[in-house]
């Protein structure tokens, strides 16, 4: 009887129990010593430094970023200023609407901007970035699964650090393919999977030689 098809799964599919600044760093210890890197989402302004400098004193730095939401970003009426952002001594992702992260990004080289592959001009904002750190995260639907592997095309021949998050084993296999196909080593991009994601899909993906940075989100984000 032949096996029966793994179901197709989609990114940040199930809740997860929201982590105080505190824990979400210890639980980012843990991830790091088991072999993966990590990114802390953050939504609440007030705990980006907590987290930053958690980050650094745990020694962290060089394996986990700190996710900022739109909530957390500048040019709202509460968010972290630039300035105050860019002497943070961690890894930096931005996450939100196209409008709020990009004037943030061009004053921040270094950091990460995370493009949603079903959003409006995903691909042109990825050529846009190509030359940065981007995280591609994918959709739903078929066409939003066109627009994905769009996007990945662009990432992958470009010059930039790709992270991909999905949890798809289709999409995992053409991410594969697509680095494979632009000669990128397994150091210079990544795959991103949601915390509590089942840990044998990342096993799996760590034995093939690949790099798995996982989400863990702090004090309620839903980024």
């Amino acid at each position: 009887m032949p096996a029966r098809p793994r179901p197709r799964r989609l990114l940040a599919r199930r809740a997860h129990p929201e982590l105080s600044p505190q824990q979400a760093v210890e639980a980012a210890g843990t991830l790091v010593a088991a072999g993966r890197r990590v990114s802390l989402e953050v939504a609440d302004p007030a705990a980006v430094a907590v987290v930053a400098a958690g980050v650094v004193d745990a020694g962290l730095a060089d394996r986990c970023e700190v996710t900022l939401s739109s909530g957390a970003l500048p040019g709202g009426s509460s968010g972290v200023p630039v300035a105050r952002l860019a002497g943070l001594t961690v890894d930096l992702a931005l996450a939100g609407p196209a409008a709020v992260v990009d004037p943030v990004a061009r004053a921040l080289p270094g950091a990460r901007v995370v493009v949603a592959a079903g959003s409006p001009a995903a691909e042109d904002r990825c050529r846009a970035l190509a030359g940065r750190r981007v995280r591609l995260v994918a959709g739903r639907g078929t066409g939003a699964e066109l627009a994905f592997v769009r996007c990945l095309n662009v990432l992958m021949a470009g010059a930039g650090e790709p992270a991909v998050a999905t949890v798809d084993p289709r999409l995992i296999a053409i991410t594969g393919e697509r680095a494979a196909w632009n000669g990128r080593t397994p150091d210079s991009w990544e795959h991103v999977m949601p915390w509590g994601e089942p840990t044998e899909d990342q096993h799996r993906v760590l034995a093939a030689g690949y790099a798995v940075r996982v989400l863990v989100p702090v004090a309620g984000d839903r980024a």
